[in-house]
Order: C-alpha cells, then sequence, then structure tokens
C-alpha cells in the first residue's frame, strides 16, 4: 500500500503502462508536431500583415478579423462552402448507406460490387478531375451528347458548385459505404428474424431496426463527412480552371485561404480566413453533439 492508501502498482501493471504509452508517443508527437502547433501558428498569423516579398510580418492587431468580415470576397466562398456541403454530406450518406444495405446480404459477385464501389477511394485525384472534367466539358462531354443537351456545368455560376459536389458525392460513397458495412455486421440477426415473424416487411426494419441500431455510426460518418466537405479544396482547384467565369461562384473558404496565402503571399489574411473556417466548423460540430443526444442510441 502507498501513503495515500492506494495499491501499488506491480511490475507487470508498470511494464504495461510504459509500452502503451511507448506504442502511442508517435502518434502523440506526430499530433502535436502536425496539428496542435499549427493551429497556434495560424492563430498567432492572423494578427499579422505580412510583410514586403514575405518578411517582416507588421503586427496589426485584429485588422484582418475586421476586414474578413467586410469581405463580400469571403462570405460568397463561405456560401459556395455549405452550398457544396449541403449537397454533398446528406447525398454521400443516404447513397452509401442503402448501397450498404443491399450489398450486406448475401449476393453473387458482393464482393466484385463493394471493390468497384471502394475503387474511387484509392483513385488518384488528379485522374478522377481529369476525367469528370470530360464528363461535364459542354462541347464534347459524355454527359451532353447522352442526354442531347448543352448544359455548362463547371462554367456556369449558378450550377457549378453543384456539379462539383456531384463529384466528390461519387468521390466519397466507398469509404462511407464501408464504415456502414461494418456497423451492419454488428447488427444481431435476431432482430431481422423477429421483425419478420411479427410480419415487418424489409422498409420497416430499415427504418425502425437498422437506422436506430446503426445511427453511432451515422453520427461518426456524419461529423466526419461535415468537415470534410467544409475543408473541400482539391476539386475546386483541379476542376475549376483560374479563367474560369464560375470561379467566384464556386470557390470554396480553404480554396480562398490558398488564393491568398500562396499565390498573393497575404499569410496574415490567409490564415484570418482559415481561423473563420475553424470557429464555423467548432460552432457546428458542437451542435451535432447537442443534437445527437435525441437521435443516436448507443447499446
Amino acid at each position: 500500500m502507498t501513503n495515500s492508501g492506494k495499491p501499488a502498482k506491480t511490475g507487470r501493471e508498470k511494464s504495461e503502462f510504459l509500452w502503451g504509452w511507448l506504442f502511442i508517443l508517435p502518434t502523440v508527437i506526430g499530433l502535436i508536431i502536425l496539428n496542435i502547433i499549427p493551429i497556434f501558428q495560424t492563430i498567432y498569423q492572423s494578427f499579422f500583415k505580412t510583410g514586403d516579398f514575405g518578411k517582416g510580418n507588421i503586427f496589426v492587431g485584429f485588422e484582418n478579423y475586421s476586414k474578413v468580415f467586410g469581405d463580400s470576397e469571403v462570405w460568397q466562398s463561405l456560401i459556395n462552402t455549405l452550398k457544396y456541403a449541403v449537397v454533398e454530406v446528406p447525398f454521400s450518406i443516404a447513397i452509401a448507406l442503402v448501397l450498404a444495405v443491399l450489398l450486406n446480404r448475401k449476393m453473387k459477385g458482393r464482393s466484385v460490387y463493394r471493390t468497384i464501389i471502394f475503387l474511387p477511394m484509392v483513385a488518384a485525384p488528379a485522374a478522377v478531375a481529369m476525367v469528370w472534367r470530360w464528363l461535364f466539358n459542354s462541347d464534347f462531354g459524355l454527359i451532353n451528347n447522352v442526354f442531347h443537351v448543352h448544359v455548362k456545368w463547371v462554367s456556369d455560376p449558378k450550377i457549378a458548385v453543384f456539379a462539383v459536389a456531384v463529384i466528390g458525392v461519387w468521390s466519397i460513397l466507398g469509404y462511407n459505404m464501408v464504415l456502414f458495412l461494418s456497423g451492419l455486421q454488428e447488427i444481431p440477426g435476431d432482430y431481422y428474424e423477429a421483425a419478420s415473424i411479427d410480419g415487418a416487411t424489409g422498409i420497416k426494419s430499415f427504418f425502425h431496426i437498422t437506422i436506430p441500431l446503426l445511427s453511432p455510426t451515422i453520427f461518426f460518418v456524419l461529423v466526419t463527412r461535415v468537415i470534410g466537405a467544409l475543408q473541400v479544396f482539391d476539386l475546386m482547384y483541379m476542376v475549376m480552371d483560374k479563367s474560369n467565369p464560375a470561379l467566384d461562384k464556386t470557390q470554396s473558404l480553404v480554396y480562398l485561404f490558398y488564393k491568398y496565402a500562396f499565390i498573393n503571399k497575404n499569410m496574415g489574411y490567409g490564415s484570418t480566413i482559415v481561423v473563420l473556417l475553424l470557429i464555423i466548423t467548432m460552432i457546428v460540430t458542437v451542435f451535432q453533439m447537442i443534437s445527437q443526444k435525441k437521435w443516436v442510441f448507443y447499446n
């Protein structure tokens, strides 16, 4: 016994404690160096204005923040980001959930279908963007030629952001489906057998058994996808040309950060945009954490 009244740790417990910390130490160090420190550096940088030739930062206090809140380009980029998220998040979750339920059944070629749907996740983003730019081409694109229409999918300011969101849905379906499949396999089959005996149809079982028991997985996917959608950049960068007339109505907040920080060399203002995005993401996440108590059921 120790002086505090607690039993002393045995050699085995001390060894397990030490080895446990040794195993997680690389991850902790990586998080600190690659995530935690850059966050504080970005917040610090947002209070400065980049000096001439990128040197000699000048402290400006909250000047960047006051400029951000009055910048119409920032608010337009925020609207674009929200438009993208409103399309990408619900559709990617709903479609992936349906596909997971269908492919969780015993059927011929199930592994092949799963692989095909997951393939976009392992494809190079540049290749994905190149293929979709060809599909969306208004003059000789496959979509316009198949349906005999002439729609400027990625150059019309009214629909370009939604066209990019379609690519986002297609790209993330496989990842969401795998997560849902893992959750579905944890649901005991006894529930469905009891429901079928009581005369419940497949649709009723889906809404009254599958969704409630899968709600923790759905919540996890929802949170991660909202964060991912708010941080969208690669699709915007690779699909939209700088000369594209729809760029202003399509560029996301992260794209705007990239433009100010790495093209205009205004690191301070770019950091301020990122801090704004961080605050928005935190608010949305906190709201999700609070609201999940009403619809997420933990076994």
